[in-house]
């Protein structure tokens, strides 16, 4: 999963991966969803932020999935 990134993201890598906009990938960082640092007047982003991330709202969503 991923393996076309390093292992620190851009918010426009993010953005392009969760297929989100700007408001909405900084939303994640602000509100802690996502585990993001700034360097530099940069935010920097751990890839295994974004896998934990998307594990987890899978795990949210796996329950409201219909059984046949």
């Amino acid at each position: 999963m991923l393996d076309n990134y390093g292992d620190m993201l851009s918010v426009e890598e993010v953005m392009e991966i969760l297929t989100i906009g700007k408001n909405a990938t900084y939303d994640l960082f602000r509100t802690g969803e996502v585990k993001a640092v700034r360097l530099k007047n940069r935010w920097k982003i751990p890839k295994k932020a974004i896998i934990d991330y998307i594990n987890k709202r899978y795990e949210e969503e796996k329950p409201r999935a219909k059984k046949f």
